[in-house]
């Protein structure tokens, strides 16, 4: 049934984005957009970019490029600017992530050296791998968020921009237990006036995002506006949020293969998943906190796709564990292994091995484009608060309470196109069928 077409304003005028983090995954995404509008490479891997849509019935052959289809901001609109630590430009830091080649810098250098990371908001007790120099004082973890907050205003009014949204693409924070600070935006505000332990620098530039608002999507695993007083306040703020932790290299891998395995009833005994990756991201999950964030994070698709308790006799079983380990001299290009045991007939065994070659970052950055783009879209829809319709893009998706999370790729893509046909009133595609066979 086709739906009210919800009023979406316009994309006219510039779309600042702004990365908090410009190593490797901003870096890449910055330099890559600029390739692609100079016309050096085809924007590969980006659903907004190079995706269809399907509308109506299959007889109508309509499936046009969803950029076309909703308003989406043109790359030739995008401002990009960022916060990080070390104080390299975007060219001298995209050298030192050693993703792209001297030729595609070479060929974008003189942009990518005028973007300059502001000082960022950053405390080594969160991110215990890394340190630098870039980095804001302030007497309060509030004097902190107002300084980013006039960085927001200003980066939009010096370049003369029409909105802004945010991406995390830093690095990984500690896992963070349940602390009370984060209940209510009363008790989290007093926290950050009293410079409170539970709120890290994330959560930080996620007030900060939603005080100015600002839509923030969050590209990292640790705990960050997922937390109740902050998704209260995106609410209370009609601000759009969603997250958490950009789903790339064996983690998109589980989310196509275990739906299958599920689709075809086929049990699983055992998923054993390791990593190699040398990228300043390897570096910072060397540390067992930060691991930790990432672990519950790459874990819990798992948990949620065969949902043990349901199917006690294929998935009752499971034994599944996660291990990263850090090898620099691989750099960006992160190795996943996967030993799968399944069984299937008569309870008969078999085994699945999978071996990933990925490049992290080029599999993120394509992704970091799509959900600044769908954010600011869903702004511009007057949709508020948690986005699980970009569930797609997540490790681990934001869901509402009382909800659970759909980490399904499949199911995933789908709900994400429905949700594009609802905010143009197209019928929503069920693909029942059963209409060709009357």
């Amino acid at each position: 049934m086709s739906g009210k077409t919800i009023q979406i304003k316009e994309a006219k005028g510039k779309l600042g984005v702004l990365v908090p983090g410009m190593g490797a995954v901003g870096t890449t995404l910055i330099a890559g957009v600029e390739l692609i509008r100079k016309g050096f490479s085809k924007p590969l891997g980006s659903l907004t970019q190079m995706g269809t849509i399907r509308l109506g019935k299959r007889t109508e052959n309509r499936a046009p490029m969803i950029k076309d289809f909703v308003s989406l901001a043109a790359l030739d609109d995008i401002v990009f600017g960022g916060w990080d630590i070390y104080k390299d430009n975007a060219y001298e830091a995209a050298k030192v992530a050693g993703v792209l080649s001297d030729e595609h810098l070479e060929s974008v250098k003189p942009y990518l050296e005028s973007i300059k990371p502001m000082p960022a908001v950053f405390d080594k007790k969160y991110v215990k791998n890394l340190d630098g120099p870039n980095k804001k004082t302030g007497t309060t973890k509030m004097d902190l968020a107002k300084q980013l907050m006039d960085d927001i205003a200003k980066f939009k009014s010096d370049n003369n921009l029409d909105r802004v949204v945010i991406v995390w693409c830093g690095s990984t924070e500690i896992y963070l237990e349940y602390d009370p600070v984060w209940d209510t935006i009363e008790t989290f505000e007093k926290g950050m006036k009293e410079n409170h332990e539970a709120i890290s620098s994330s959560m930080i530039y996620a007030y900060a995002a939603i005080k100015s608002g600002v839509p923030y999507a969050n590209g990292a695993p640790h705990m960050c506006h997922d937390i109740p007083a902050l998704t209260a306040l995106a609410k209370q703020e009609n601000v759009v949020i969603a997250g958490k932790d950009f789903k790339t290299g064996q983690t998109l891998m589980k989310t196509i293969l275990a739906p299958g395995l599920k689709s075809r009833l086929l049990g699983v005994k055992g998923w054993f998943s390791t990593n190699i990756l040398g990228n300043r991201d390897g570096l910072v999950l060397d540390e067992p906190l930060s691991f930790r964030s990432k672990e519950v994070t790459k874990a819990s698709s798992l948990d949620w796709i065969f949902q043990k308790d349901k199917y006690p006799e294929l998935y009752g079983d499971l034994y599944h564990k996660v291990r990263i380990n850090y090898y620099p001299p691989i750099g960006d290009n992160k190795e996943a292994w996967d030993n799968i045991d399944i069984f299937g007939w008569l309870g008969y065994p078999m085994q699945i091995k999978v071996n990933f070659l990925c490049r992290d970052s080029i599999l993120a950055a394509p992704v970091a484009l799509d959900l600044a783009l769908f954010i600011d879209l869903a702004q511009r829809a007057g949709m508020k608060g948690i986005q699980e319709w970009l569930s797609f893009y997540f490790k681990s998706p934001m869901y509402a309470e009382g909800l659970y999370p759909e980490h399904d790729i499949f199911i995933q893509l789908m709900k994400l196109k429905n949700t594009l046909r609802y905010l143009k009133g197209e019928e929503l595609i069920t693909h029942l069928g059963l209409e060709y066979y009357d």
